[in-house]
């Protein structure tokens, strides 16, 4: 895995015009993965993280990998003032 690039996207349309855009990047050994959400067509939030290293050899291998986006939750409470109650 160390000298091939890998790239996947998921793209999730749920109900009520929001959608999330999952996405893992791993490019000379080292990974990303980010969720990106949107609302009405208007990015609301996106989340960045590393990917462990033990997580990059087993996409390498083609194993599925439980929990991987666990650690990117976007909370959308409190986005504005007006939300605030």
């Amino acid at each position: 895995m160390h000298n091939s690039d890998y790239k996947n996207t998921e793209v999730k349309m749920q109900s009520g015009g929001s959608k999330i855009v999952r996405k893992v990047t791993i490019k000379n050994g080292k990974g990303y993965k980010s969720i990106t959400k949107y609302r009405n067509g208007k990015k609301m939030k996106t989340v960045r993280r590393k990917i462990q290293p033990d997580h990059i050899t087993m996409i390498g291998k083609g194993k599925f990998v439980p929990g991987l986006f666990s650690d990117c939750q976007c909370s959308e409470k409190n986005k504005s003032r007006k939300n605030r109650k």
